[in-house]
C-alpha cells in the first residue's frame, strides 16, 4: 500500500491597512453582513462567489487551494470575458443608508483584477431591483490597482430628494476579481414614528455609531454596536494591553436623542482578556469638533458608576442614574481589554 504526500495549504491573511482604516474613520460599513447586507445578483461569479466580497473578515490567500473551477480566491471573481461587455454585482444594504466613501479592495488579485470600476445606487423595496429601478451613478468609472485598497470619496448625489439608498451596483470593466467591497456612510433610520417603546438607542441598525475612541488595536470598534451576539473574539471591540496608568474609552453617538434606562454589556468569547469593569457617562451635546467632543466627555455626568465584569457573559445593568435626555455616551473600560457588545436601552425623544 502506498500513500500520497499531502501538500498542506498555506493561508495568508491580508495585512492591516492603517490608511484604509483611517479612511473609514467613524463611518459605518453599510455593506457589513452583520447588518444584514448581502449580494443579491451578479452577471457571473464562476471563479469566486459574490457572497465572499462582503465578508466582514479580512481577505486571505490560500496557496495550493483549488476547487472544480480553478484557483480558490477570497472575493468575487468572474471568468474571462470573450464576447465584450462587462460584469456587475448588485448588493443590498442591510438598512437604507447614505454612502460617503468606498474601498474597492483587490487584495491578492494581481493578474486578475479589473482595471476599472464604477458604482450606481438605487432605492427599491424589492430584493433585486426591477427594470423600473432608477439607478444613479455615485462613483464614475475609476482606475483600480491590483492587490490594493482603492479608496474613493463619493461625490455629492441626490436620489428622491435624499442620499439614502437600498442597493448598489458595482460594475467592473471588463471582468476580474474584487476581494472586498466596503461602502462607508451613515445608516438612514426614520425616527418620525417612534413610539414610547424602549429600544436600543445605540444600535448600528438605528443609526448609532462610534465617533471617537482612544484605542482599537485589534480592529475597528463598530461591531460593538452590531446586532446579535458576537461570533468569536474578533467580533467586538478589543484594545491593546495597557502598560501605563489610565483606562480605555469609546464615545458613541446615539441614533436618536433619548433617555437611557438600562444597559447590557456582553463579554462573549473574551475570557482571559475581558475588561475588568466599566462605567458610563452621557450628555446632550451640541455640534462641535471631534477634539472638543473628546475633551468635554471627560466631564460628562455619570450615567452608571463603575461596575464589575466577568468573562464570556452578558451583564444587564438596570440601576442607571436619571440624567435626562442625552445624545452621546462615553463607555469607559478598566483598564483595557475586550467587549463584544454594548446595548443602551431607552426611550427616544419625540
Amino acid at each position: 500500500m502506498t500513500s500520497e504526500a499531502i501538500t498542506p495549504i498555506s493561508v495568508t491573511p491580508a495585512p492591516p491597512s492603517p490608511e484604509a482604516e483611517a479612511f473609514a474613520g467613524d463611518r459605518v460599513n453599510l455593506l457589513d453582513p452583520r447588518l444584514g447586507a448581502r449580494a443579491v445578483s451578479c452577471s457571473d461569479d464562476f471563479f469566486a462567489s459574490m457572497d465572499r466580497m462582503l465578508s466582514s473578515s479580512a481577505p486571505v490567500f490560500a496557496a495550493g487551494k483549488y476547487d472544480e473551477n480553478g484557483k480558490w480566491m477570497d472575493g468575487w471573481e468572474s471568468r474571462r470575458r470573450r464576447s465584450g461587455g462587462n460584469d456587475h454585482c448588485i448588493v443590498r444594504l442591510g438598512q437604507p443608508g447614505r454612502p460617503e466613501r468606498v474601498d474597492i479592495d483587490t487584495s491578492f488579485f494581481t493578474g486578475n483584477y479589473p482595471p476599472s470600476a464604477s458604482i450606481e445606487a438605487c432605492l427599491s423595496e424589492s430584493e433585486i431591483p426591477g427594470d423600473d429601478a432608477q439607478w444613479v451613478t455615485i462613483l464614475p468609472a475609476v482606475e483600480l490597482r491590483g492587490d490594493s485598497h482603492n479608496l474613493f470619496e463619493i461625490p455629492p448625489f441626490e436620489l428622491a430628494g435624499d442620499r439614502a439608498v437600498t442597493h448598489l451596483r458595482l460594475s467592473i470593466y471588463p471582468d476580474g476579481g474584487v476581494a472586498r467591497l466596503r461602502v462607508y456612510g451613515e445608516v438612514a433610520c426614520d425616527w418620525s414614528n417612534a413610539g414610547e417603546e424602549t429600544t436600543d438607542l445605540a444600535a448600528l441598525l438605528q443609526g448609532g455609531r462610534p465617533v471617537a475612541w482612544n484605542d482599537s488595536h485589534y480592529g475597528p470598534p463598530h461591531p460593538l454596536l452590531a446586532p446579535g451576539r458576537g461570533e468569536n473574539m474578533g467580533d467586538g471591540w478589543e484594545t491593546r494591553r495597557r502598560r501605563e496608568p489610565g483606562n480605555d474609552w469609546i464615545i458613541i453617538e446615539l441614533g436618536h436623542p433619548g433617555t437611557i434606562e438600562s444597559a447590557l454589556v456582553d463579554t462573549a468569547h473574551f475570557k482571559g482578556n475581558f475588561a475588568e469593569s466599566c462605567s458610563l457617562q452621557a450628555a446632550m451635546v451640541p455640534d462641535m469638533s471631534k477634539a472638543a467632543l473628546i475633551a468635554s466627555s471627560q466631564f460628562w455626568p455619570e450615567l452608571m458608576d463603575r461596575r464589575k465584569l466577568s468573562a464570556d457573559a452578558e451583564h444587564p445593568f438596570d440601576r442607571l442614574k436619571d440624567i435626562g435626555q442625552v445624545n452621546y455616551v462615553r463607555f469607559n473600560i478598566y483598564p483595557d481589554g475586550g467587549i463584544s457588545r454594548l446595548r443602551l436601552f431607552g426611550k427616544p425623544v419625540k
